[in-house]
Formats: C-alpha cells, structure tokens, sequence
C-alpha cells in the first residue's frame, strides 16, 4: 500500500514538474544534479525528498537534499595539506678551517758540542787531559751509542792568534786528530769522523775577541781574553755523498 502511495506521489510531482515548466539546470549550476522550478527551488516530493535528474552522481549532492554526501567546509580545510611556505633557503656548507701549519723547525743535530780549549788540554799543548777524555766519554762518546743513525762526526780545532799562523793552524789540526784518536779508542769508528782545523781564522764572534782584546794587552791579560777563540767543536752531520 505504502508503495503504491509513493509511486502516485512521484506520478503527481512529474505531472507538476510539466505543468509549471522547470528551468533549465544551467542557470544553477550548483544544483545540476536535482529538478528545479520555474523559482530555482529544488522540486520535492510530499515525502520532502529532493527529486534527483537521471544523471545525478553523489559527486552532484547538495546539503539541502543529501547532507551526508556534502563534506563540511572545516572536513574539507583538516583534509588539504598545509600550504606551503616559503622554501627556506638550503644552507651553504662551509668548509672547516685549514689545520694551522706548524712551524718548521730545523732539526738540530745528534751531536753538537763546543769545548774550551782548555778543558781538553794544557795551554799551548795537544794531549787531552784526563778530566778532557771524561767530558768526551760524557758528552760524545755517549751521544754516539744513543745515535746510530749519525753519518759523520765532524771535530774542528780553533786556536787564538797569539803566535804566528802557521803555528796556529798546525796546533788546531793536533787538538782535533787528539779528540779524533781518543773517540776511536772508545769504539767510535774511525770512518765516522773528520777532523780539520781552523787556526785563528774563525774567532768566536759571541765573545768579540777582535775588538773587546787589545794587542797591547800585557801577554797574560790577552791570553785570558782570547780564552773563547782557543776552542774545539764536535758536530754530526751527513756525508756529502748521502745528502
């Protein structure tokens, strides 16, 4: 019975829908999908159903007639992603300081040692004096066990220039063949060391003995002053050949 009533009632709205003369859906676009009156009011059915064109979709729902099809505008602004703001920029790697260079310092040699004269010998002589062979076995001798890698030991004799310099020159090479002959003694090899030497013409420049000893000092005065000129060094260095 009920479905007979329902099917009259939509029988009777499509007869009114022809006796009033609907719009076309064109001039409402939001409402394509329903039948609208002359009025642009959705046409009901005496349920107070909105009566759906035949091409209707829910995609067409309206909140008048389906409200459980149409999405609310807050459901709709919770579903969109945020909108984008502006691209922070990427930031520029920066490279990391060079390492600071460290100073390059010169390696000092194994074995550099300055003797006065007199700690190794007796003035005017070349015989080293025993306290001078325990300063070389303290200071050479031991340094050269600790140091195999040293090439060569190079001994140079200085002398002052009381005297003529000839004779200078020959007691300078007798005090570095004495310090020469002794280390050999204690086992340094001989093939290991050089020994020259220099007369007066290297005086030691720290002491200034040029100009602080006058040659008018009386003979032991100048001979206390050019102490420093009378002196004997030990070195190592490399070979010529192996540099």
């Amino acid at each position: 019975m009920k479905t007979t009533k329902l099917i009259s009632h939509m029988l009777a709205t499509v007869m009114l829908i022809s006796l009033c003369g609907a719009v076309s859906a064109q001039d409402f676009p939001e409402k394509t999908g329903y039948v609208i009156d002359t009025r642009g009011n959705v046409i009901k059915t005496a349920y107070g159903l909105c009566v759906r064109t035949g091409y209707w979709t829910p995609a067409m729902a309206i909140a008048e007639c389906d409200p459980g099809l149409v999405l609310k505008p807050e459901t709709i602004l919770k579903d969109m992603p945020p909108a984008a703001g502006p691209t922070a920029p990427v930031p520029v790697p920066v490279a990391p300081p060079p390492p600071p260079v460290a100073a390059v310092v010169p390696a000092k040699p194994a074995v550099e040692v300055h003797f006065n004269a007199e700690t190794l010998f007796d003035f005017d002589r070349a015989v080293v004096k025993p306290e001078g062979k325990k300063m070389l076995d303290e200071k050479i001798v031991a340094s050269m066990k600790m140091h195999p890698e040293v090439e060569l030991l190079v001994i140079t004799g200085h002398a002052d220039r009381i005297g003529t310099e000839a004779y200078n020159q020959d007691l300078s090479e007798r005090r570095a063949n004495a310090v020469k002959a002794y280390l050999v003694t204690q086992g340094i090899a001989a093939e290991r060391m050089s020994a020259s030497g220099k007369g007066e013409s290297e005086p030691n420049t720290e002491a200034n003995t040029r100009q602080v000893c006058k040659d008018n000092m009386r003979r032991n005065s100048l001979i206390a002053c050019l102490q420093p000129d009378r002196r004997v060094t030990v070195e190592s260095q490399r070979r010529a050949s192996a540099r």
